[in-house]
C-alpha cells in the first residue's frame, strides 16, 4: 500500500513539474509569434520584428543544456527531489516577471534585454524539469507499466500546451488596447499560481529507490557529465541524434505553424489557436495510450512509427495548411502533433531512461535533450520562417525539412537497443529477449 501510494505520488509530481514548464513555454512561443514583436521591436518592419521576437524563444534553449548539465548534477548527486523543486521555483518565477515586464515604448532598449534575461532564466530551468520529471516516473514506477508512467510527463506537456493556448486565446479575445497594455500579461502571472500547485505535490514525493541504491552501492566518480560521456558514449550519441530532429519538428507545429497559419496565410489568431488547442486535446489522450503500447510491443516500434508517419505526412501536412480551409487546418495539426508528435513523446520517456546507468541518468538525458534542443529544436522556427522568406512564401521548404528531420530520427533510434523493460538500477540495463546487458557501448552475455 505505501509502495503504490509513493508510485501515485511520484507520477502526480512529475506530471504537474511539466505542466508547469510547457505552459511557462508555449506562453512564451504564442507570445513571440503573436505579441513580442510590437512589445518589445515596436521600430522593425513586421516581418523584422516577427523574426527578432522568434529568436528571443530560440535564446531560451541556449540556456536549457546549461541548466540541464547544473541541475542534473545535483539530482545524480544530491537526488532527484531537490532539483526538482529547484526547477520548478526558478522556472515559474522567471515566466511571472515576463509578465510585468514594461515595453519598449516605455523603457526603450532595456525592454527586449530584460526580455531575453528573462528567457534564458526560464530555459535555465527547464533544462532539467522534463528530465527529472520522467527519471522520478521511470524510477518509482512499475517496470511493467513503465512506458506508461513515464508517458505521463509527456501527457502533462500537452496539458501545459493546452492550458496555455486557451488561456492565452481568453485573454486575446480582449479588445486589442486592453490586450496591447496588460491582457497578454494575465498568462504569465498565474504561472505563480501553477508554481505553488506543483511545489504541494513535489514536496509530498520520496526520494526514488533506484537513486538510493545507486548511492549506496557505489560512491559517485567524477562529475556525472563527464562519467556519461566517458562510459556510454554511443548511446550518448544515438540519444542526441534521435532527440533533436524530434524536438524540432515539434516547435515546428506549435510555434511556426502558428505564425504561418496567422501572418503569412492572414486566417487570424484564431484559427492557429484553434488548432492548437485541439491537437493539444487529443494528444493528451493520445499520449498514455502510446506508452502503454510501448509497453507492449516495445519503445522502438512505438517511436519509429511517429518517425516515419511524419515523414510521410510532411508534405501532405502542409498542403493541408495552404488550402486555408478551417477544418483541414486544424486537421493537419491535430494529425502532427497528437499521432506523430505524441507518439515519440510517449515511447522517449522510458527509451531514455533505460539507456543511461543510474548513477548518471539525469546528465545523460538531460545531456542528449537539451543540448540538441538548443542547436536544433530551438531554432527550428527562425529556420522555417528564414526559409519562408526566401522561398517567397512558399511552404515546400518546410515541409522538406520536416520530412529530413523525421529521417534522421528514425535511424538513429533504429540503432538503438530495444530496452522495454530493462533494470533501471545499478550500473547494468538488461535487453530483454536478447540474453545481452546494455553497458555503455558493449553488450556482454548474462550469467
Amino acid at each position: 500500500m505505501a509502495a503504490s501510494r509513493s508510485r501515485r505520488r511520484a507520477a502526480a509530481a512529475s506530471m504537474v513539474g511539466s505542466v508547469v514548464e510547457y505552459y511557462d513555454f508555449t506562453l512564451f512561443g504564442l507570445a513571440a509569434a503573436l505579441v513580442f514583436g510590437d512589445q518589445f521591436f515596436p521600430e522593425t518592419s513586421s516581418t523584422a520584428g516577427t523574426l527578432a521576437s522568434l529568436a528571443t524563444f530560440a535564446v531560451g534553449f541556449g540556456a536549457r543544456p546549461i541548466g540541464g548539465v547544473v541541475f542534473s548534477h545535483v539530482g545524480d548527486r544530491l537526488g532527484r527531489k531537490p532539483m526538482m523543486v529547484m526547477t520548478l521555483v526558478l522556472m515559474g518565477v522567471a515566466t511571472a516577471g515576463i509578465g510585468l515586464l514594461p515595453s519598449y515604448r516605455t523603457i526603450g532598449l532595456a525592454a527586449p534585454v530584460l526580455l531575453v534575461t528573462l528567457r534564458l532564466l526560464q530555459g535555465f530551468g527547464a533544462g532539467a524539469e522534463y528530465v527529472g520529471a520522467l527519471v522520478v516516473a521511470a524510477e518509482a514506477g512499475d517496470r511493467r507499466r513503465r512506458g506508461l508512467l513515464t508517458a505521463l510527463p509527456g501527457t502533462g506537456v500537452f496539458l501545459g500546451i493546452l492550458v496555455a493556448t486557451v488561456v492565452f486565446a481568453g485573454v486575446s479575445a480582449l479588445p486589442d488596447e486592453q490586450f496591447d497594455s496588460w491582457g497578454w500579461r494575465v498568462p504569465f502571472l498565474l504561472s505563480l499560481a501553477a508554481v505553488l500547485v506543483g511545489l504541494y505535490f513535489r514536496s509530498r514525493v520520496e526520494e526514488t529507490p533506484v537513486f538510493e541504491e545507486a548511492v549506496a552501492d557505489r560512491a559517485p566518480e567524477g562529475l556525472p557529465i563527464v562519467e556519461v560521456v566517458r562510459r556510454q558514449p554511443r548511446m550518448l550519441l544515438l540519444a542526441m541524434a534521435a532527440n533533436g530532429p524530434f524536438v524540432a519538428i515539434s516547435y515546428l507545429i506549435q510555434v511556426f505553424v502558428l505564425s504561418y497559419v496567422t501572418k503569412e496565410l492572414d486566417m487570424g489568431d484564431a484559427m492557429g489557436l484553434t488548432a492548437n488547442v485541439t491537437a493539444s486535446a487529443l494528444a493528451i489522450v493520445a499520449t498514455p495510450l502510446f506508452g502503454a503500447l510501448s509497453d507492449r510491443v516495445g519503445r522502438r516500434p512505438v517511436w519509429l512509427g511517429g518517425a516515419a508517419f511524419l515523414a510521410v505526412f510532411a508534405f501532405p501536412m502542409f498542403w493541408l495548411i495552404d488550402t486555408e480551409i478551417p477544418v483541414l487546418v486544424v486537421t493537419a495539426v491535430v494529425l502532427g502533433l497528437a499521432v506523430g508528435i505524441s507518439s515519440m513523446y510517449a515511447a522517449q520517456a522510458s527509451l531514455l531512461a533505460e539507456m543511461f546507468e543510474a548513477r548518471f541518468r539525469l546528465s545523460g538525458i538531460a545531456l542528449s535533450r537539451e543540448s540538441t534542443s538548443a542547436l536544433i529544436g530551438g531554432p527550428a522556427p527562425l529556420v522555417a520562417s528564414a526559409l519562408l522568406n526566401w522561398s517567397d512564401g512558399a511552404s515546400w521548404p518546410i515541409a522538406l525539412l520536416v520530412l529530413l528531420f523525421a529521417l534522421v530520427s528514425f535511424l538513429a533510434v533504429l540503432a538503438v537497443p530495444e530496452t522495454r523493460g530493462a533494470d533501471l538500477g545499478g550500473e547494468k540495463a538488461a535487453v530483454p529477449g536478447s540474453r545481452l546487458v546494455l553497458t555503455g557501448d558493449r553488450r556482454k552475455p548474462l550469467p
